[in-house]
């Protein structure tokens, strides 16, 4: 899937992960898509919730391994 930014949390544990994906998410314009990587299984929970209570639709999700995918678009107007 295409993406405007990434952000490589390989080895970071929660809540550093899920804290980087907000300064991230402040970076990018309405609509981009960030991609993050991570190895923390706690990003399964944390990352879907931290995009339903701030309105970012969470696009894809998969895991390869032990390391987890997640596609990010920042919201209209966010």
């Amino acid at each position: 899937m295409n993406h405007q930014a990434e952000l490589d949390a390989t080895d970071l544990l929660c809540p550093e992960p899920v804290m980087m994906l907000h300064v991230e998410m402040r970076k990018l314009e309405s609509k981009q898509i960030l991609k993050v990587i991570a190895t923390d299984p706690s990003t399964t929970r944390d990352i879907p919730k931290f995009c339903q209570f701030l309105g970012h639709p969470l696009l894809k999700q998969e895991k390869d391994g032990d390391i987890y995918y997640y596609w990010i678009q920042k919201k209209e107007n966010a």
